[in-house]
């Protein structure tokens, strides 16, 4: 990277001195700044080039109607939003999202932000200015907790992560039969989920929420769900290492919090703090004096460094799973019993020759419907060989026992990790 960096640095400069003596070169540097412009935009946070086909207000008009296309469905359903479906959560929402907005890029935009009826955790952006949650997250998680996620779902729309996924998508499949595989493209969105992380969290501090907020959710995810390592290519960071970075970035950005009240500084902090410096893109004031060889330059670089960091996620990925998949050919149920109709111990014996740590345990039922059932449990310490040790199981989801009985069930190993 570091190389690639000297290399392309005077290559730039070079190519500046040489363009402005020939008006022919100047034409094409030119050319190239316009096709520079056609496939990218100025990241709004970093102000380096990223990849994207639509301009803003393009964007705007295909996740707007995204979501419109959704309230259209919800009305014909007869289901509520916003107010009419829980006026307090409504209006308990909006006062966060006015917060989060106001510190973010986009705060020159006017957001929506809509309420629908579903239980699930769930909140999402389509790259326009809508920002849609779920009644079930705003029941689960506290104001502090509210405020990182909408701050996680603002940052993708500010990073144009819908238009630089598409865009990449189609240009690396043409490129790379990396990036046609299935791991891969989680892989490149894991990536964005992580830049979307670090967006949200300063946003949430420089609104005056607690940004470590977002490590607590993460937390009691884990002990929920585990972290599924060897069930299926991750385009999230697993529960565990989400916590674990979410508590670095706020370690980092701590510093810009004052509880209950924006930051004064926002606007500046925004572009210029400890997990960034913004930089000004220059290439269209040198147009035809080298800046449409920068531009090229600097988006191929970018796609580059993107696509290199999807691949070694991938890879890791795929080793990760193939060590847990490794460990549980070496687990052994030797016994189980109920213990209430919605819970039940389990004995192990572990007989591979490496101790192990972060141990946990997971069990899938899958009902006549198709639903699956994940419940986890986790094995504190570690886990040394020929050690038998045991663990609770309970359902989370009112599921009872008997009703387990008539699904089809397996135990697996859910994640572990080496202990030396």
């Amino acid at each position: 990277m570091i190389v690639a960096q000297r290399l392309i640095l005077p290559l730039i400069l070079l190519s500046v001195g040489f363009l402005s003596g020939c008006q022919t070169l100047q034409n094409i540097d030119k050319g190239l700044y316009d096709v520079a412009e056609s496939i990218t935009e100025t990241d709004r946070v970093t102000g380096q080039r990223t990849l994207s086909a639509a301009d803003r207000s393009a964007q705007i008009q295909q996740g707007n109607a995204a979501v419109e296309q959704l309230l259209a469905d919800e009305e014909k359903a007869g289901r509520k939003i916003n107010s009419a479906l829980d006026r307090k959560q409504y209006q308990r929402l909006v006062s966060i999202f006015d917060r989060i907005h106001q510190v973010s890029h986009l705060s020159q935009e006017r957001w929506q932000p809509v309420l629908i009826d579903r239980d699930s955790f769930n909140a999402f952006t389509t790259g326009g200015t809508y920002i849609v949650v779920h009644r079930g997250l705003m029941q689960q998680l506290n104001n502090d907790e509210v405020a990182v996620v909408i701050g996680h779902e603002i940052a993708h729309t500010v990073a144009n992560h819908a238009g630089e996924r598409q865009t990449t998508r189609q240009i690396s499949l043409l490129a790379s039969s990396a990036a046609r595989k299935q791991g891969y493209q989680a892989a490149y969105t894991h990536e964005l989920e992580r830049e979307a992380d670090r967006i949200g969290v300063l946003y949430a501090a420089l609104a005056g929420y607690d940004p470590y907020a977002a490590t607590g959710i993460w937390q009691r995810q884990y002990q929920q769900e585990g972290n599924a390592r060897s069930l299926f290519a991750h385009d999230h960071p697993v529960n565990a290492e989400r916590a674990a970075e979410t508590k670095v970035l706020a370690d980092r950005v701590k510093q810009y919090y004052q509880p209950g009240s924006i930051n004064p500084n926002a606007a500046a902090l925004r572009d210029n703090n400890s997990l960034w410096q913004k930089h000004e893109n220059r290439d269209q004031q040198m147009a035809g004096e080298g800046g449409g060889v920068s531009a090229i330059l600097s988006t191929a670089l970018g796609a580059y460094v993107g696509h290199q960091q999807a691949k070694q996620e991938a890879v890791r990925q795929s080793q990760y799973a193939q060590f847990v998949q490794a460990v549980e050919s070496y687990m052994k149920l030797e016994q189980q019993r109920r213990v209430s109709d919605q819970s039940w111990i389990t004995r192990w014996r572990y007989s591979g020759n490496l101790p192990l740590k972060g141990v946990v345990m997971g069990f899938l039922a899958q009902d006549s419907a198709g639903t699956t059932h994940r419940y986890v449990a986790h094995q504190p310490g570690i886990v040394r060989p020929g050690q038998r040790f045991e663990l609770t199981f309970e359902t989370s989801d009112g599921t009872t026992l008997k009703q387990i009985e008539q699904m089809k069930v397996r135990y697996y190993v859910d994640d572990a990790m080496p202990a030396q």
